[in-house]
């Protein structure tokens, strides 16, 4: 038998390392998408944040099935990263990383883009009065006056991911000692009937979901975002 800590060991550190990576991830690219979204006009925007927001109403499996048909070994992405590392990334934890990046991505950018567009503009017009850039003022004004609803994005950018198991089942798998993350290993206690892990679990998992919900609470502002 393995210690009952060994069986929560790896898929706690698992989760918590594939939702660090996600998150970066979703901050670095979910801001720039969130400030373009906010700041600019462009042929087809619209129609770029349905395809950015999709995933946060889809069913996870039919997002795993999209990811599945991109990245599997027919795929195109798929075919394009073997040829270039000469491996595929189905059934790895980098999976894992794409399927929480997927699905938490829409949180980050809708949440940040309600930030960035509630700075006041004569704030930013100041700031290119004084000879600053676009790139300088959004660094130095417009991010930072929107601090709280990127942090609040971020916090639940991260709890999604912790969260995650339907696309990552489709796209990671559930093997163990490799990409079985918490959700996942719920389930399949569940199905074992190893009803003491999965109480765990879960209770670990509810948790981290409070700290969650009391983190968002602290950083979103109810009406502005503070400087």
């Amino acid at each position: 038998m393995v210690p009952m800590l060994d069986r929560i060991w790896f898929p706690l550190s698992l989760t918590l390392w594939i939702a660090a990576i996600s998150s970066l991830l979703v901050l670095l690219s979910g801001v720039t998408i969130a400030y373009m979204f906010a700041k600019r006009d462009f042929r087809g925007k619209r129609l770029a944040e349905l395809f950015v927001t999709l995933p946060l109403v889809l069913p996870p499996t039919v997002t795993g099935y999209i990811l599945v048909v991109l990245m599997g070994k027919n795929g195109f992405l798929g075919q394009l990263i073997f040829k270039m590392t000469g491996t595929g990334v189905m059934f790895t934890w980098q999976a894992a990383v794409l399927a929480a990046y997927t699905v938490s991505l829409p949180l980050m950018v809708r949440t940040a883009q309600a930030a960035i567009e509630a700075v006041d503009r004569e704030i930013e017009y100041a700031a290119y009065i004084l000879g600053r850039t676009e790139l300088e003022t959004a660094l130095l004004i417009t991010l930072p006056l929107a601090k709280r609803g990127i942090l609040a994005g971020l916090v639940l950018s991260f709890a999604r991911a912790v969260g995650e198991f339907g696309a990552t089942l489709m796209l990671a798998g559930n093997i163990p000692g490799k990409t079985n993350t918490m959700s996942i290993s719920i389930y399949s206690a569940f199905q074992a009937g190893d009803n003491e892990l999965a109480q765990v679990l879960v209770l670990i998992l509810i948790l981290m979901s409070m700290l969650t919900i009391a983190l968002t609470g602290r950083f979103a502002n109810r009406k502005k975002f503070e400087v």
